[in-house]
């Protein structure tokens, strides 16, 4: 009996791109997907943007936007991002949506009838500069129990957890202040009155991998659970708490529910019940996440699952983090690469497989090596996989495949018999396990052609037959490798199924061989990865980085042109030196929106006769491109010329504001002309 199986991957902060290292479970996700749909299992997939807290709110209100605006631009951008990476979602939501306000709704009433939330004035971190409290993301300090410094406020790498006014020498994250105590109204989930139920649960089940069960029990059961901090006062942006008005659902509680919320929205555009796939025990429900979020999804999570009356997880698939060349990746190194940016360098299909190579049901730690990257994917994916399509392609257009299949040595058959234990590993997520057996495949099947000489038969007359047999057996054989590796490598998959022109949509598609069908024309179907090309990325995602900060650093002012923050002015200068400042008038001949910036406008600037000069300018937020083109500006004309990660930025265009939509170019007499100099 097939099995019914609902997926989720931790939902995507809608505060920032997708980079590498969130790949690394979402591909991980897809991967178990895909194998879980050809083996013939009813799977979805369900995901969605995490939009609510703190940090969307601050964003938008620096980016003068709303809400709203910011979170469907990056949710766009999100799906943008992983399409290119051929990551397929069933359905992707959102979870500012009124199916999360309702489900949300439907589990405070639970948690309120098992008499399970508690109210209380408690002393809140509040960052006088913002002018919000701060949640628990952004402060930084130091741990009260081990020292360790430049912690978050809620919990430490030793493992320690603490209330962020526990921390020593706070800093709030959104402006460097030093936050104030003060006091705010909160409600609590009493996550002590579920401690039975979690231990038994932890212990009973089989959801948690082994090290994870242990790391509960050591660090959290052994004691008494602290009550769960579920509100935040206004400003907010979220859900407001029905029954205790100026107060919002966390982000953290709103945020698993939307699983739920992405499901019923699923379940509503394919006339399904969502009792069928949440609050049934014929349904499987598979999380991935990242062990940064373990105790989110492990404690509070099925505690609420369990009041409100939902399905627990059937498994927890907990995995480490993605380390470049055995550091944390850093964006000063530009090893903290952004989806985007990879695309532009290299193929999704070759960091899908790398990550594959390297994953397993542990919660470990992945690192990318460029060297060892460029190594297995030239190795094992254009060496062994496609080059044994390759070597017969070009002959098996003209005979196509043979009628009976011809004796192989056993290849084939070995192969078919190895599809079980590569589906265990698959289904275990034993990732790397199974690409080992797929590439023992691979190195058993090449010597045949490389024996067999087909180029040679190609002259001889006389042995058409032979080679039409040799190129049936090689391309049947890349058939099987390319049906064990197509969850992982989708494009591969649907490669061979034009090129055979048969499509792999089934894996006991490895157990029969395609017989007495013709062969399509040969197409390339990879190139081999080029070192060069991986230290164009990281130099760009270096550039990338010192764009942003420089956006980010840049000074703003508010209406009484003071300073937003309570610092000393820069250096005093001379008017020697502000005479170095060569301003000019230029026209903007020509303006258009930078796709991969959330700031930029480039502009085409004109200093007279045929000077033309190129300038991104922060100033998105405030001014549409065609509202430009014609217009007068003033510009600083001998600034030294930049390389950003979208071009070259040949001087600065001047404006005042206090930022986002409040930016104002410095206006030019209309009779002035381009080129002249601004005294």
């Amino acid at each position: 009996m097939n099995r019914r199986i609902l997926v989720t991957s931790a939902l995507p902060y809608a505060n920032g791109p997708i980079h590498i290292g969130h790949l690394v479970e979402y591909i991980q996700t897809d991967i178990w997907v895909r194998f879980q749909k050809i083996v013939g299992n009813r799977c979805i997939y369900i995901c969605a943007d995490d939009t609510h807290g703190t940090a969307i709110m601050i964003r938008a209100r620096k980016e003068g936007r709303s809400e709203e605006d910011l979170i469907e631009a990056m949710s766009q951008e999100h799906q943008r991002d992983f399409d290119g990476f051929g990551i397929q979602f069933d359905h992707y939501g959102s979870t500012n949506s009124e199916a999360n306000r309702e489900i949300c709704g439907q589990f405070w009433q639970a948690l309120r009838q098992q008499d399970l939330i508690a109210e209380r004035e408690i002393e809140q971190l509040y960052d006088p500069e913002a002018e919000t409290f701060l949640a628990d993301r952004f402060v930084r300090g130091t741990c009260p129990k081990c020292g360790r410094t430049d912690q978050p406020g809620d919990n430490c790498e030793c493992g320690h957890t603490y209330r962020p006014t526990e921390l020593i020498d706070p800093k709030s994250t959104l402006s460097g202040a030093t936050p104030e105590i003060r006091e705010a109204t909160h409600l609590f989930v009493e996550l002590e009155k579920l401690h039975g139920f979690l231990a038994e649960w932890i212990d009973s089940s089989d959801a948690l991998q082994s090290e994870t069960a242990n790391y509960l029990k050591g660090h959290f059961l052994a004691d008494e659970l602290r009550d769960w901090d579920i509100s935040r006062p206004a400003p907010y942006f979220g859900f407001e708490i029905p029954d205790s008005p100026g107060n919002y659902w966390y982000v953290w509680f709103d945020a698993p529910i939307g699983y739920i919320a992405s499901s019923k929205q699923w379940c509503d555009a394919n006339g399904e019940e969502l009792s069928d796939w949440w609050q049934s025990e014929e349904c499987e429900v598979h999380h991935f996440i990242g062990k940064d979020i373990t105790y989110f999804h492990t404690l509070f999570w099925p505690g609420m699952l369990k009041t409100a009356g939902f399905s627990l997880p059937t498994k927890v698939h907990i995995h480490g983090f993605l380390n470049v060349d055995r550091e944390k990746m850093s964006k000063s190194k530009g090893t903290l690469i952004s989806a985007a940016t990879y695309l532009k360098h290299s193929q999704p299909e070759y960091l899908r497989y790398f990550y594959a190579t390297k994953l397993s049901s542990r919660v470990e730690d992945l690192d990318l090596s460029l060297d060892e990257f460029t190594e297995k994917v030239n190795s094992d994916l254009v060496g062994k996989v496609v080059n044994l399509a390759s070597r017969v392609g070009k002959f098996a257009n003209k005979t196509g495949l043979s009628a009976e299949y011809p004796d192989d040595g056993g290849l084939f058959e070995s192969a078919a018999k190895a599809g079980d234990e590569i589906a265990s590993a698959y289904e275990a997520c034993e990732y790397a396990k199974a690409m080992r057996l797929i590439m023992e495949l691979a190195d058993a099947a090449n010597p045949y052609v490389e024996h067999a000489k087909p180029w040679e038969m190609k002259k001889d007359d006389a042995r058409q037959q032979e080679l039409q047999d040799v190129c049936t057996v090689a391309l049947n054989l890349f058939r099987q490798l390319a049906i064990y590796l197509s969850p992982v490598l989708p494009s591969l998959a649907a490669q061979c199924s034009e090129l055979l022109g048969d499509e792999i949509t089934s894996w006991d598609q490895s157990k029969s061989p395609l017989l007495g069908t013709p062969v399509a024309k040969f197409k390339r179907m990879m190139d081999r990865v080029q070192k060069e090309d991986l230290e164009k990325m990281i130099d760009e995602s270096k550039e990338e980085a010192a764009a942003d900060a420089a956006i980010e650093n840049a000074p703003q002012f508010n209406d009484s042109d003071q300073p937003l923050k309570d610092e000393p002015l820069s250096e005093e200068i001379t008017i020697d030196d502000f005479a170095k400042v060569d301003l000019r008038v230029a026209r903007v001949v020509s303006a258009e929106h930078v796709p991969e910036a959330n700031k930029l406008l480039k502009l085409t600037l004109s200093l007279g006769g045929d000077e033309r000069r190129q300038v991104f300018a922060g100033i998105k937020a405030a001014y549409e491109p065609e509202a430009l083109v014609g217009r007068l500006v003033v510009m600083v004309a001998n600034l030294k010329p930049r390389k950003m990660r979208f071009g070259l930025s040949e001087g600065m265009v001047t404006a005042s504001g206090p930022g986002g939509a409040d930016v104002f170019i410095l206006g030019v007499d209309e009779g002035a002309l381009p080129g002249q100099r601004v005294h």
